[in-house]
């Protein structure tokens, strides 16, 4: 049988963990910064796990 691929560009954007909980950055940080206030950066700052709702989705993608 062939081999199943993963989504790249998903991988790209997840981290997984040692015990397997799926990371992620969080949205609206990247553009448009100089007009943002700097409470709502510091909030989206780092990762978060992905939602219950998700992971099965994201770990599909991912092929796993």
């Amino acid at each position: 049988m062939p081999k199943n691929k993963s989504h790249s560009g998903m991988t790209k954007r997840v981290k997984v963990t040692g015990s397997g909980k799926l990371l992620r950055q969080r949205a609206n940080r990247r553009h448009y910064a100089e007009w943002k206030s700097s409470h709502l950066m510091r909030r989206l700052s780092g990762t978060v796990e992905f939602a219950k709702n998700d992971v099965s989705r994201v770990k599909r993608l991912l092929g796993r």
